[in-house]
Formats: structure tokens, sequence, C-alpha cells
């Protein structure tokens, strides 16, 4: 009996010690983002390309850290896709289809070297406000309990980019789920579903991304993008990126 228990201590504890690595991969991935150009490069065209210099975390990671399994891939190939499709208010995929993915690339030694954002999603996230995003993640504050990062621009350098106009984000994304007015914005709602294989119980609600586009009355600019990606709560204020 004495042997049972032990045993079932010892499998708890790797069990607790599995999961605290994971936290301290993603955690030792954050305090790089201080000392971003020492840890990263980013390069772009029509896609968003972040690579990991020191790589940290490792594919195993992804998957017990969201819940999610990618839509392409598994232990075996170097490549991810997180493949997320537009749906209704029904929850039925939109015609014609319109999709964004996340593309992760592995090294040798299955960790992340580097990650690719799609030409949609810089459409609603243009490369410029994506990198100054990233790297002010660096001074952000982190809330465990919300799964929430918020970054913190006061100490990164603004940008001279224009911001992106409504009418060419709509004339990619199509008709919105919803259109209110709030403080002199129009708030255009959008939903999409992670295309994933596999879900562990009690997560599904991490396969739906609401995504909340906010564009000035006047200017009809792009002045902050929210929303749920793989659980994580994002949001961008592109206005308060800019130069003045």
């Amino acid at each position: 009996m004495a042997n049972i228990h032990r045993l079932i201590i010892i499998i708890f504890l790797a069990s607790f010690l599995s999961a605290c690595f994971y936290w301290i991969r993603a955690y030792q991935t954050y305090l790089q983002i201080k000392e971003f150009d020492e840890n990263f490069t980013v390069d772009s065209d029509e896609t968003f390309r972040i690579n990991f210099l020191q790589p940290r975390l490792y594919d195993e990671d992804f998957i017990a850290l969201a819940k999610l399994h990618p839509s392409e891939g598994n232990t075996t190939t170097p490549n991810w896709f997180y493949r997320f499709k537009q749906i209704d208010e029904n929850h039925l995929a939109v015609e014609p289809e319109t999709s964004f993915f996340f593309q992760l690339k592995f090294n040798k030694n299955r960790q992340l070297k580097q990650w690719i954002f799609s030409p949609l999603f810089l459409q609603i996230a243009p490369a410029e406000f994506l990198e100054v995003s990233f790297r002010s993640l660096g001074n952000g504050q982190i809330n465990q309990q919300k799964r929430q990062l918020k970054a913190n621009l006061a100490e990164i350098e603004k940008i001279d980019s224009a911001l992106p106009k409504k009418q060419a984000i709509i004339s990619q994304l199509g008709p919105a789920i919803e259109i209110k007015e709030k403080d002199n914005l129009e708030i255009y709602s959008y939903w999409f579903k992670l295309q994933s294989p596999k879900v562990e119980a009690g997560y599904e609600e991490r396969l739906l991304s609401k995504i909340e586009l906010s564009f000035d009355l006047e200017t009809e600019e792009l002045v902050k993008m929210s929303g749920r990606f793989v659980g994580v709560k994002i949001s961008i204020r592109y206005k308060t990126m800019k130069k003045s």
C-alpha cells in the first residue's frame, strides 16, 4: 500500500512539474521581449513574420497552454497552421469563404523559431502596428486570472504609418454581424471559428474568436482592434501608436 501511495505522489508531482515547465518557458519568452532586438527579428511582405533567435517554447507547450490542437500539424511535422474561418450569427461559414491563419514553424528540437501572420490578419493589424504591439508587450502587465497581457506603449517609439481605412478593411471582411456606435466610434463585430480537430473538454469556447473593429466616425480610420484568439484577449489601440 505504501508503494502505491508513493507512486501516486510521484505521478502527481511529475504532472505538476510538467505544467510548471510550460509556464516557465512561456514566461521566459515574455522576458525576452524586454530585450526585443537581441531575441527577435521581424520581416513582412504579404505576411508578417516574427523570428525567434533564442527559442524557448516547444510545440507541446502550445497544446498545454491553449488546450487547442492546430488545424494542420502534429509533433512529427515542423509546420503548424491555426486556421480561423469567418462565421455568421448562426455559426455557419460565410460565403465566399473568408479566413486567416497563424503559422508556427519549429526547429529540429521542436522549439518555436517563427510565427507567421496571414495577409488577411494584416488587413486589420498592419505590420508596422503589429511590430510595435509585440515590442510593447515587454513592458506590459500580466493578468493570469483573465489570461490577458496588457501592453505598455509609453516607452515605445511611435510610427508615421497611416491608420487603416474602413473601406479597405470591410471590402476584405464583408458584412459585419453587428454594427453599433459609441463615443464617436463605429464598431464592427466579426466572428471567426478556429478549425481544430481536437479540443480539451471544457475549453470549447476558445474555438470562437470575436473581433471588434472601431472606426472613427469622422475620418473612418481604424483606431482600435480587440478580440480573443485561442482564449487570450488581444487589444491594439492604433491611435496611441501614432506620432502626433
